[in-house]
């Protein structure tokens, strides 16, 4: 069944629709939502048990498109622009190749529609092995996961998700155990009979999310596409390097 999803608004003109990233919300597009939102009307959404968003035992990306499709619905709008970051660009993919009527224009952000090895495992069981209900300190918790999750730019990530209750505590705003139970889902491929005709952006950092090799793949399901490199920046392109990925998802879009 597909979710109303959580989301924020900027702007006017053309929709632009933002989809983050596993253990993401929209607030970590706040910056760039509300620049972009200075030429088009940008919707940024939490994804299904993300953020501030309805959960759900389903964690698929059908569903994932299933709640885009309703997200339109619900808005009056035929079609909108797509750009999805890691996990949200294997979503915005899914949903390109399912309603291709849907999507005016696609950017993906430094992620491929093959499949992908498991990669989160530490960070999960590293947040699963917290007892947040003992904890009243966010500063306690930072150093709780300190020793199986030593990279601290990824640690403040991680604890972005945390929720302070009224009693001091703190909770997930993740659905942590489906995300655990089904994170095999999140590294699927993707795939269609059809590809996507419409135009398509590929961005991609100094990381192996894209590689040469995946070029063939992207071709194949979004024919249309580029590919777009910025030198210097990580998997988390947009935050490493802001300025340059800012323009080019707006000449994208204006061309």
């Amino acid at each position: 069944m597909a979710l109303a999803l959580h989301y924020k608004s900027y702007g006017a003109g053309r929709p632009l629709i933002i989809l983050h990233g596993l253990f993401g919300s929209l607030n970590n597009w706040h910056t760039l939502s509300g620049e972009l939102g200075e030429h088009f009307l940008v919707y940024a959404v939490d994804q299904r048990n993300h953020g501030q968003s309805p959960h759900s035992e389903e964690f698929t990306y059908q569903a994932m498109a299933e709640d885009l499709e309703r997200f339109l619905a619900d808005r009056g709008l035929d079609r909108a622009s797509v750009l999805g970051h890691s996990m949200g660009g294997k979503t915005a993919m899914e949903f390109a190749l399912r309603s291709p009527w849907r999507v005016e224009k696609l950017i993906v952000v430094d992620i491929a529609p093959r499949a992908y090895d498991r990669g989160h495992d530490e960070i999960l069981e590293a947040m699963v092995s917290v007892d947040l209900g003992s904890y009243t300190s966010r500063d306690a918790i930072d150093r709780a996961l300190q020793s199986r999750i030593p990279d601290e730019r990824v640690r403040q990530f991680i604890l972005t998700n945390l929720k302070r209750l009224a009693g001091g505590h703190y909770v997930w705003k993740i659905n942590l155990e489906v995300l655990r139970a089904k994170y095999d889902e999140v590294t699927k491929a993707q795939d269609s009979a059809l590809p996507f005709p419409g135009p398509a952006l590929f961005i991609r950092g100094d990381s192996d999310y894209i590689r040469e090799a995946d070029r063939a793949g992207i071709s194949r399901l979004f024919p249309r596409a580029v590919v777009r490199s910025i030198t210097g920046a990580g998997h988390w392109v947009h935050a490493d390097a802001p300025e340059e990925f800012f323009r080019l998802v707006r000449e994208f879009l204006q061309e």
